[in-house]
């Protein structure tokens, strides 16, 4: 009787083991297939796995970003194609790749790419967005992928080849742009103007009048137009945005200034800001980056 009591306690815990192994190994697999779910190829990124802010993007399958239909070299669209080309597209196309995801290109402005960006419309812009410490304050920038600096077009015909020249004169600058703040600053720097009242800070284009004003335009083209018309007498934004409207009948000042860094803006503490900046570090170091520069031909 001893005997077989224990031979049936032993098959009793035989059964209950194997129960057990089974649970864990279900277990376990449906860990295995909620993962395999929730990501693609590139499944690790440079800091682990992908956050939630990137895991959407992912999920969604495309990648939306705000950039420049009018600019050679970092954005252009081609108007009978409506293909879009150079240095800030290639760098949205390989985040794109890397993400295992489409990519889904918004033509946007000074004054509309943040918006665009804060109702969610894009994911991030690559639109020779200048990084400033008071946009920091509203949106996430990678680490600058490219340096520029401000500087002014003029009519070979105006007889201007200087900041001296724009002393009295309008010109013409892009709504949401920081150029206006930048040529006031380096001509009161200059002694040109009067600086009292100038404040970076609150600067406002609209209302400036001393030593200089300014007319504020939606588009680059606008401002081209508006030069050749003469309702302005100059047309201040960073050099390489102002190469396409250079002609021989016109020619930059001799003065460059307020060099102008480029980052990706992405949205306030996501973690796919975190992803973008680890990755423009990567190309930079890996001469991916300069790369793109060399095939656009910008220094």
């Amino acid at each position: 009787m001893k005997k077989k009591l224990a031979l049936l306690l032993a098959c009793l815990m035989a059964v209950t083991m194997l129960a057990g192994c089974g649970k864990e190994q279900e277990s376990t697999a449906g860990m295995g297939t909620s993962e395999k779910s929730n990501n693609v190829e590139s499944a690790e990124g440079p800091t682990g796995s992908f956050g939630v802010d990137t895991q959407a993007i992912i999920d969604r399958g495309v990648l939306r970003v705000g950039v420049k239909n009018a600019v050679p070299g970092f954005g252009l669209q081609d108007t009978l194609t409506g293909e879009y080309s150079g240095m800030e597209i290639d760098i949205a196309t390989k985040l794109a790749e890397y993400l295992g995801v489409e990519v889904e290109f918004t033509t946007v402005t000074a004054a509309t790419r943040t918006e665009l960006l804060d109702s969610g419309d894009i994911d991030c812009v690559l639109a020779t967005f200048t990084i400033t410490d008071e946009r920091k304050e509203s949106w996430d920038f990678s680490t600058p992928y490219y340096t520029d600096a401000v500087t002014v077009l003029v009519e070979n015909a105006s007889g201007i080849t200087s900041l001296e020249g724009l002393v009295d004169k309008k010109v013409g600058v892009s709504s949401g742009s920081t150029s206006a703040r930048a040529l006031t600053a380096a001509m009161v720097e200059a002694g040109l103007i009067d600086g009292t009242g100038f404040e970076p800070d609150t600067f406002d284009p609209a209302i400036w009048t001393t030593g200089i004003s300014y007319q504020q335009y939606e588009d680059y083209p606008a401002i081209s137009t508006a030069l050749s018309a003469g309702e302005v007498d100059a047309f201040c934004v960073d050099k390489s945005i102002l190469a396409i409207y250079k002609t021989e009948d016109r020619s930059y000042i001799e003065e460059k200034f307020s060099p102008q860094e480029y980052g990706i803006a992405t949205k306030k503490g996501s973690d796919f800001s975190v992803l973008c900046d680890e990755l423009v570090n990567t190309w930079l170091n890996d001469g991916t980056i300069s790369s793109f520069m060399d095939n656009y031909g910008l220094e």
